[in-house]
């Protein structure tokens, strides 16, 4: 039997109970997992892209009010899709970079959803 220091668990009940507001009146999905937080969505039309916008906009004021910051550097936009117009978003005044392809838990997944081979 393995046992996991109380500390260990009361500072993840914290951590969570202190980000479990960050997706309030966020309409697009969001995931968070240990410090990654990825909002992610269809985006198909004009006013999905804007929605999209006000929902980073609104985790930009969250991480303000509650004195954190996202490491913008960090943040990548994945556009998926044939006929993605791949259109450009902002966190806080810092336009996000685009990304042909990404790591999520250690799978690499490219903007056709297709799995890089390592040969």
């Amino acid at each position: 039997m393995t046992e996991i220091p109380q500390r260990l668990v009361l500072g993840l009940a914290l951590f969570n109970t202190f980000v479990g507001d960050m997706g309030s009146g966020i309409e697009c999905t969001l995931s968070k997992f240990a410090n990654n937080t990825k909002p992610s969505g269809a985006v198909d039309t004009l006013e999905g892209r804007d929605a999209t916008q006000r929902d980073l906009d609104r985790l930009e004021r969250w991480a303000h009010v509650n004195c954190m910051k996202f490491n913008k550097a960090k943040c990548k936009v994945l556009h998926m899709g044939r006929g993605n117009p791949k259109r450009g978003y902002r966190l806080g005044g810092e336009w996000i970079e685009s990304s042909p392809e990404e790591k999520d838990l250690g799978v690499s997944v490219d903007e056709k959803l297709r799995l890089p081979c390592k040969h």
